[in-house]
């Protein structure tokens, strides 16, 4: 059994190319799924975006062009469900993304298209 690998190949402005689709929506990706997310910012952002996602222990979130400030109370929620924030602009979480994914972690990537 080999496991079908979600590999963040290309971003650019206003797409992804998540495996083998293009998107142009903000996405959740994991390691086995991309999910189109509902999001216009960082602040649509909640543990309920990982309720169909596998069991993770770090959201790498993408934020666009730059990385924006994530209130305590919203890294609380997410630490209540076992889960660490980092929260950083779009083309560098799609890098650490590949690499932690690449490493064998739990990780995936909330990111809002530059």
């Amino acid at each position: 059994y080999e496991k079908y690998v979600q590999l963040i190949r290309t971003y650019g402005p206003g797409r992804f190319q998540i495996s083998d689709r293009e998107w142009k929506e903000p996405v959740l990706v994991t390691d086995v799924k991309t999910f189109a997310w509902n999001a216009r910012s960082v602040e649509d952002l909640s543990p309920d975006i990982l309720k169909d996602a596998p069991q993770i222990e770090l959201l790498i979130v993408g934020c666009g062009t730059r990385a924006v400030f994530v209130p305590p109370a919203k890294r609380t929620a997410f630490r209540a469900s076992g889960v660490s924030l980092e929260v950083v602009d779009t083309g560098a979480a799609c890098r650490i993304y590949n690499v932690l994914l690449a490493e064998g972690r739990r990780v995936a990537a909330a990111l809002i298209p530059l």
